[in-house]
């Protein structure tokens, strides 16, 4: 609306690799009109971008600027974490919060809001359209020179990583909670990624909390909602605006890193079955136009792939716990190769046929074939890095290739450092992570791919490799780490802390050093820290550890991604080195580990629980 007459305006006719790609996202494709009215004392805009096959020739009203500033009050625990703030719906829709939080973000952007371009897109979970709204108005007050907006609001996480540095933007606004529950009664999150791609470092999450904690008022353009369905350019006041296709520029370079044409002749024949499940987050798109467009696959190897707001009812975090019809599918099918992703796309899970690959084997297996299988990767490896908890997998791949080898804390931001100043290519975390330095985010889609490349490359020298098969080479190569992960989801926060706190103190002791547990001598325990190579910035308190005299290890943390109560992470690691022990059951072989973590910890006693909400390995 403007000055009370409605302008209605959409594109030229045509675009129909557009129009299908709407009808995947599930938003009913409504028919092409012409322009109804053109008369606007503020004049009207139509523009069509150039040198995009996507594009359509859009015309919206240019309004302009009224800033308007809005009193407001502080809302407690607006502290974002290396994964930003994550709260309940319910929390993001009272009054002036989340146009606080946006506010907040915006005078936190180093160098300031003025002239800044900004991506912004998330998961298309519950509330995203609302937050994408109140972000325009919020940027066209702060005097933001630019948006560019994922079409619907959909941008994977890695996406918009990719985004702000191909059209190198100032940052980028991500409206996701990842793996969380979305719906109206579940969460909501809000982070900002800086010019590299990466998630906003300390310094500037410090600041964003700082001014949450004084802030007194927001400004704004007050306007009717921008059209997000349409890709193309607009204006809102002052502020510019493009609409983009959400898909395209990421699946074009992934196109660039791997192998496409060795990948589509590998499966063509369809003699190795392969099942993608988006879980109803916002990779469907992408994995449709991976799989079906590009590698030529029939529509059934992708499952829950139209985006929902609420992912379909279910969790969307790629684990044999959420994500069990694939695991089901994979069996009762006999699938060669199942792969899923969470809700913002930066998080992955890969089976095959009777065998589970935790992530600690994933990326050290994607490191050892790296150089072999990916041509992005033909150059050299400068480095690999895991977070703590990690197994330590990937270590015995740098220590036989000669790579320089970092243990960080849990958060992509320390790989992003070590990326930046080129000493790292490949890097992974076991909460279902993996990544490379193409981006500043950890990246599912990449890490799948990664392994179509890699066993269309060994399907080339040896035909009929299956995962299980890369599994048992790679243990018979480096031995194997046995590895889990129990999570014990929205917990008691007082008895958690409760049970850290004792823990710390006990794992401090000089006589802790030497004592047993169970069966079990400790070698040395801690609160893990990390002075960061590149900046010097030093990171403490950032898990509790005990390694044992034997190489095997128990790590405790407190996990910052959820939005309710506290998640207790406890991670179990054994290696072997005899090969007649690599087909051993991996909760048999960690039993006696999981047991004396179980006593150290009375983590019973301080929770109530008496087993684990999800467990990361699956047993054959």
């Amino acid at each position: 609306m403007c000055g009370g007459r409605s302008h209605v305006a959409t594109c030229d006719a045509g675009a129909l690799a557009t129009r299908r790609r709407l009808a995947i996202y599930g938003v009913p494709l409504r028919p092409t009109f012409r322009l109804l009215n053109t008369h606007n004392a503020r004049g009207l805009t139509c523009v069509a971008p150039r040198g995009n096959r996507h594009a359509h020739k859009l015309c919206l009203t240019n309004t302009m600027a009224n800033i308007t500033t809005v009193p407001t009050k502080v809302f407690e625990g607006q502290k974002p974490g290396t994964s930003g703030l994550r709260k309940r719906v319910s929390v993001f829709e009272q009054e002036h919060y989340t146009e606080n939080f946006v506010q907040c973000i915006l005078q936190a952007i180093p160098g300031g809001a003025q002239g800044a371009t900004l991506v912004v897109g998330g998961d298309g979970r519950y509330f995203s359209q609302p937050a994408v709204q109140k972000i325009v108005r919020i940027a066209a007050g702060n005097g933001v020179s630019k948006l560019i907006i994922g079409q619907h609001g959909l941008l994977s996480t890695p996406a918009v990583s990719h985004l702000i540095r191909l059209r190198k933007a100032t940052g980028g606004i991500l409206l996701t909670a990842s793996h969380n529950p979305g719906g109206p009664n579940a969460d909501f999150g809000i982070k900002f990624n800086m010019e590299n791609g990466g998630p906003a470092p300390e310094a500037v999450t410090n600041k964003i909390y700082q001014l949450s904690t004084e802030i007194q008022s927001y400004r704004l353009v007050e306007g009717s909602d921008v059209d997000l369905s349409v890709i193309g350019s607009q204006k809102f006041a002052n502020l510019d605006i493009e609409v983009i296709d959400s898909v395209h520029d990421y699946v074009t370079y992934l196109g660039k890193i791997f192998d496409f044409d060795a990948i589509r002749s590998f499966l063509q024949d369809g003699a190795f079955k392969v099942r993608f499940d988006a879980l109803h987050g916002v990779t469907g798109p992408y994995a449709r136009a991976l799989f079906v467009e590009r590698f030529g696959l029939d529509e059934s190897t992708v499952q829950n792939c139209v985006p929902s707001p609420d992912f379909g009812g279910g969790h969307p975090d790629p684990n044999l716990t959420y994500a069990k019809s694939l695991v089901d599918a994979v069996e009762r099918e006999g699938l060669d190769f199942g792969a899923a992703s969470d809700g913002d796309g930066d998080r992955n899970m890969i089976l095959g046929k009777g065998a589970f690959v935790n992530p600690s084997d994933s990326v050290a297996i994607i490191a050892d074939w790296a150089q072999e299988a990916v041509p992005y990767f033909k150059g050299g490896i400068r480095g690999l890095a895991r977070s703590m908890p990690t197994s330590g997998a990937l270590d015995r791949v740098a220590k036989a290739r000669g790579y320089e080898m970092f243990e960080v804390p849990t958060g992509w931001k320390f790989f992003g450092n070590l990326m930046d100043a080129g000493r790292l290519s490949i890097c992974g975390e076991e909460s279902f992570g993996t990544g490379s330095d193409h981006i500043r985010e950890k990246d599912g889609l990449w890490a799948v791919v990664a392994w179509l490349n890699i066993l269309a490359k060994a399907n080339q020298d040896k035909p009929g490799t299956s995962v299980a098969n890369l599994l048992q080479s790679h243990y018979q190569k480096y031995g194997r780490n046995f590895f889990s992960r129990y999570d014990y989801e929205e917990v008691d926060s007082a008895g958690a802390k409760a049970m850290m706190e004792q823990l710390r103190a006990k794992f401090s002791e000089p006589s802790f050093v030497g004592s047993q547990l169970g069966a079990f001598k400790v070698a040395n325990a801690g609160d893990f820290s990390y002075t960061d190579p590149i900046d010097g910035s030093v990171s403490k308190n950032q898990g509790l550890f005990a390694r044992m005299d034997d190489g095997s290890r128990i790590v405790f943390r407190l996990s910052g991604t959820g939005s309710a109560g506290a998640t207790i992470r406890l991670y179990v690691e054994k290696y072997a080195d005899s090969k007649g022990e690599y087909m051993a059951d991996v909760q048999q072989a960690l039993k006696p580990i999981i047991d004396a973590a179980l006593q150290v910890s009375a983590l019973q006693q301080h929770t109530g629980r008496d087993k684990p909400t999800v467990i990361t390995v699956r047993c054959y």
